[in-house]
């Protein structure tokens, strides 16, 4: 018998994470965070993560330009482009730092996803 003719249980039961599930996505109230569309240009944000403290200047709001500094893979302010926040699954929001999430940070090649959000830190107007 080949490996096409062997009849295998299948499992009926498909395991996810509530992060890829979008009723627990768009149910979640978004009030501890900010948008970096209502942040000035040229303001800086502090992000405090489980493992890191990160320094954000937008350099554009609207297209998510960042230099960030902080963590591992930032030593010095670093052109690079804020993706948005995501829980590790298939959802990110775009151009958002929220408490609990993981940012997700373009630079040059790279993709880079931090431990999860603390603490944000913004200007007061």
């Amino acid at each position: 018998m080949g490996r096409r003719d062997r009849k295998e249980p299948m499992d009926s039961t498909v395991r996810c994470s509530a992060s890829t599930l979008l009723e627990t996505w768009s149910s979640h109230d978004w009030t501890e965070g900010v948008q970096l569309e209502t942040i000035d240009d040229m303001e800086s944000v502090s992000v405090q993560t489980e493992n890191s403290t990160y320094e954000i200047t937008v350099i554009s709001g609207r297209t998510g330009d960042i230099l960030i500094r902080g963590g591992q893979f930032f030593r010095e302010f670093t052109p690079a482009r804020l993706a948005g926040s995501s829980l590790g699954g298939s959802f990110l929001k775009l151009r958002g730092i929220y408490v609990g999430f993981s940012l997700e940070v373009h630079f040059g090649k790279r993709l880079i996803v931090t431990s999860r959000v603390r603490k944000i830190a913004v200007p007061v107007h």
